[in-house]
């Protein structure tokens, strides 16, 4: 077996046997770990991937924004008429108040 696949089957090995004691330990930790790992080895075995994946991640993250910055928007639409109605509820309040302090 050459060195290099020595080296990614014992790589294998070990991140299985890690993998399972995750498993066994927290299996909402197994996703977590997959990140971590492939972001460890993706340099190793996938020298070219960061120049491929720049558009994507560009886009990715272009798309993020907007998405956000439309949510910022409807947030801030929500909160206003919720405030509006409580301005209503408060000045109904305050009428009645005063509208039954004068039947007294």
């Amino acid at each position: 077996m050459p060195a290099a696949e020595s080296d990614f089957a014992s790589t294998a090995a070990t991140i299985g046997i890690i993998g399972v004691g995750v498993a066994l330990f927290d299996i909402a930790l197994i996703p977590g770990m997959i990140i971590g790992v492939a972001a460890a080895i993706a340099p190793k075995y996938v020298p070219k991937l960061g120049e491929r994946l720049e558009p994507v991640f560009t886009t990715a993250v272009r798309g993020a924004y907007k998405v956000t910055k439309l949510a910022r928007g409807a947030v801030a639409e929500a909160q206003e008429k919720v405030l509006d109605i409580a301005a209503e509820v408060e000045a109904e309040d305050t009428a009645t108040s005063a509208g039954s302090g004068d039947a007294h």
